[in-house]
């Protein structure tokens, strides 16, 4: 009996792969495009135009690995997606999105996206996710804005802090 996927004979190219290759390359481009407009005031150093530089870099290296191995046929076989949790994740962003565009706050939403993350991955401990966030969330906050000087999205929690 053959281990091999039903789905592709060994060392047949996977289209999916070349396709997956093309989309992290062109994302590397893409970022190495719009850290070009980036203006930088810094006399000396490196300026925030670098980050996404050394990103699209990691991007592009992983686009040739990902070619590469796709060419050669040696993609591992995929696993069959469960859409139920793929809906819960978008939901769970899609929620994060609308608390901090209704000026909710960075922990709520966070916290949203935590819950409904875990429940994509098969936690059903809502409440003790709840509080895992709210911990988490509050801790990420406070370094952020406090101990890096960093504004994240403020609602009526975190105005409290």
């Amino acid at each position: 009996m053959s281990a091999e996927p039903p789905s592709r004979a060994k060392n047949k190219p996977d289209s999916a792969g070349v396709v997956v290759a093309a989309f992290l390359a062109l994302l590397a481009i893409v970022l190495v495009w719009d850290a070009s407009k980036i203006t930088s005031n810094t006399v000396y150093g490196m300026g925030p135009e670098v980050t996404p530089v050394v990103i699209a870099i990691g991007l592009g290296i992983l686009a040739v690995a990902n070619l590469f191995d796709a060419l050669r046929g040696n993609l591992p076989a995929r696993e069959s997606a469960d859409p139920v949790a793929v809906w819960l994740i978008l939901g769970g962003l899609a929620l994060m999105i609308a608390i901090i565009g209704l000026g909710g706050g960075f922990i709520p939403a966070t916290s949203a996206l935590f819950v409904t993350t875990s429940a994509a991955f098969g936690r059903r401990a809502f409440l003790a996710d709840l509080a895992i966030a709210l911990v988490l969330t509050t801790l990420v906050y406070l370094a952020f804005d406090k101990l890096l000087t960093l504004s994240l999205p403020a609602g009526p929690l975190e105005r409290l802090l």
